[in-house]
C-alpha cells in the first residue's frame, strides 16, 4: 500500500504510556474467546470487557516515560494514514447519499484502555466502542495479526481498521442499535447469527473502502490478497478448528473463512454501499 509521505489523520488520540500503572486486566472469559475478540471485537464489547478480572483497585499513577520505538512509531503513522483514507472514503460516500459523515476518533493504547464500553486489556484486540465512537487498537497487534494468525502485509493492517470503522458506519446508520436490540430477545444460537451478518457487513464496508483507495492508485500488487488472506485467517471456523480441534457453526459471531473473503471481495468489486445488506442475504 503507498502511504508513505502522505497525511494522517488528525482525530488520534495517542494514549500509549498511560496504561501500565492501575488497574491490571486478566484473563478468565476462556481461550477460544479470547482468541476471536483478538480477531476483531467489533459488537459492542462492554458486556465482553467487563467480565475480565481487574486486579488491583488503586488509582493509576503517573504513566512512566515511554520510550521512543521507530519501528512503533511507523506503525502509528500507517494508522493513522489509513485512518485518513476512510474519512476521504465514507465523507465522500455519504455526499453522494445526502448524509453527513461523522468521523470516529482513533485511540492508541498499550496494556489496557478506558473506554465507555468498558476497561479492556490488549488481549481484545482492536474494537470500536459505540458508547463514545472511538475505535481502540494497541498496536502490538500488527504483530500478532503477523506472527499469530499469518496475515502479514501493511494491507492486511489496514483491512482491520477499515472493519473496525466498518461497524462505525453500522452505528451511524442505526444497524448496531437495532442489530443489539433484537439480540435481547432471541436465543444464543440466533443471537449469535445476527452477530454474523453484523461482522460480514463490516467486512463489505471494509471492501469498499478497498474499492476507493484503488481508484486512487494507492493499492499495489499483493494488497488484495493480502487483506483476503487476513480474512480467511479470523474466520470462526479456521479459528474453532485451530484453538480446539472441531467446529460448532451455531457458536459463529463473526462468519466463516469463505464467509468474511466473499464479503469482503463484493464490497472491493461493487464500491456500492447498497449491495452490503448482509441481513436481508439468503446465503451468506
Amino acid at each position: 500500500m503507498r502511504w508513505r509521505d502522505r497525511v494522517g489523520s488528525t482525530n488520534v488520540e495517542d494514549r500509549r504510556g498511560m496504561g501500565r500503572g492501575g488497574m491490571a486486566v486478566g484473563g478468565g472469559i476462556g481461550t477460544l474467546l479470547i482468541v476471536l475478540l483478538a480477531a476483531f471485537c467489533g459488537v459492542d464489547p462492554s458486556a465482553l470487557l467487563n467480565q475480565l478480572p481487574q486486579e488491583g483497585g488503586g488509582a493509576a499513577g503517573p504513566a512512566a516515560e515511554r520510550r521512543v520505538n521507530p519501528e512503533e512509531e511507523e506503525m502509528a503513522q500507517f494508522t493513522k494514514v489509513v485512518l485518513r483514507d476512510t474519512e476521504e472514503t465514507w465523507n465522500e460516500v455519504f455526499r453522494q447519499a445526502g448524509r453527513q459523515y461523522r468521523e470516529p476518533t482513533l485511540v492508541l493504547f498499550d496494556g489496557q484502555v478506558q473506554s465507555a464500553c468498558g476497561l479492556a486489556g490488549a488481549a481484545v484486540g482492536p474494537f470500536y466502542c459505540p458508547g463514545d465512537q472511538k475505535l481502540y487498537i494497541d498496536l502490538s497487534f500488527y504483530r500478532d495479526l503477523k506472527a499469530r494468525f499469518r496475515a502479514p502485509g501493511d494491507f492486511a493492517q489496514a483491512y482491520v481498521v477499515a472493519h473496525e470503522v466498518g461497524h462505525h458506519i453500522q452505528h451511524l446508520l442505526g444497524t448496531m442499535d437495532k442489530v443489539h436490540a433484537a439480540q435481547q430477545r432471541m436465543r444464543q444460537a440466533e443471537a449469535n447469527q445476527l452477530s454474523v451478518r453484523l461482522e460480514l457487513q463490516a467486512d463489505f464496508y471494509a471492501g469498499v473502502f478497498a474499492h476507493h483507495i484503488q481508484r486512487k492508485g494507492y493499492l499495489e500488487a499483493g494488497d488484495v490478497e493480502e487483506a483476503l488472506n487476513a480474512a480467511t485467517a479470523i474466520g470462526d471456523d479456521k479459528l474453532q478448528k485451530e484453538s480446539q480441534g472441531y467446529v460448532v457453526p451455531d457458536s459463529f459471531t463473526h462468519g466463516s473463512s469463505e464467509q468474511r473473503m466473499r464479503w469482503f471481495r463484493k464490497g472491493l468489486e461493487t464500491g456500492d454501499i447498497r449491495q452490503g445488506d448482509t441481513f436481508s442475504a439468503r446465503s451468506l
